[in-house]
């Protein structure tokens, strides 16, 4: 009797063991993010600032404008800003140099805030098979329907082209790319030798480190010089729009 219930007790544990081990890696990191995804806590009677993210995005267009929105959080007086960020996953996303971040909301099955200012930062793919992402071109084009602002840094740009946004507004990107972008767009037009361009409510820019001037320059826009200077004094930067060569079509 004593041999029999070792025996069931050790097939037991055999089985117990082999479910575990042949339950899917990716069903296992399913569930742990079911159990913890949680959302941004958006202030009410603010801007709602999305980023669209993917892996291969660049830092610099990313954290740049990132930044200056967080930082409307410490000026009084003002209609601040919530950011947050959207992708197609709800893994954590790459950015090209290596930095991990997890998105706030997944746009492909999220239900999503009011969207009033659509940032889409350069990422590693956006001149080729970004632009085939129809699912991704499809939400950028829904968000222009009713947001505020829509703006891009660098090859940012090539992603609001190709969702039909820039159609009948001028715009730029970064500025090796600016020829390539005439070839695929041959209908738009993209000026070169600005840092920035803004045409009535979409703002595109070269990116890189003058990502921090172009959004400096929509927080001018929106609060005024003294407040974009606040900003920019915060971070360090030197800004006067009066030095920063750029274009203003249609505010």
């Amino acid at each position: 009797m004593k041999n029999f219930f070792f025996t069931f007790c050790i097939i037991l544990i055999y089985s117990c063991t082999q479910v575990q081990q042949e339950k899917q890696p990716d069903t296992i990191k399913t569930e742990a993010i079911e159990e913890k995804k949680s959302f941004p806590k958006l202030e009410p009677n603010r801007y709602n600032v999305a980023f669209l993210i993917m892996d291969g995005t660049y830092n610099t267009e990313f954290t740049a404008p990132f930044d200056i929105f967080q930082h409307t959080q410490y000026r009084k007086n003002i209609k601040q800003m919530n950011v947050f960020t959207v992708a197609n996953t709800d893994y954590p996303i790459t950015t090209f140099e290596g930095v991990k971040i997890i998105p706030d909301y997944n746009y492909v099955k999220d239900s999503l805030p009011q969207i009033d200012i659509l940032v889409v930062p350069s990422a590693e793919h956006h001149l080729d098979t970004d632009l085939d992402d129809k699912v991704m071109i499809d939400f950028v084009k829904q968000v222009d329907k009713t947001a505020l602002f829509m703006t891009s840094h660098c090859d940012g740009a090539f992603v609001l082209a190709k969702a039909g946004v820039l159609d009948n507004v001028v715009s730029t990107t970064f500025p090796s790319d600016i020829d390539q972008m005439r070839s695929t767009f041959p209908n738009l037009d993209i000026r070169k030798e600005v840092l920035f361009v803004h045409d009535k409510k979409y703002i595109t820019s070269a990116g890189g480190a003058k990502s921090f001037e172009a959004a400096l320059y929509l927080c001018e826009h929106l609060y005024g010089e003294e407040i974009a200077r606040s900003l920019a004094k915060g971070l360090v930067i030197d800004w006067n729009l009066k030095k920063v060569p750029h274009l203003v079509i249609n505010k």
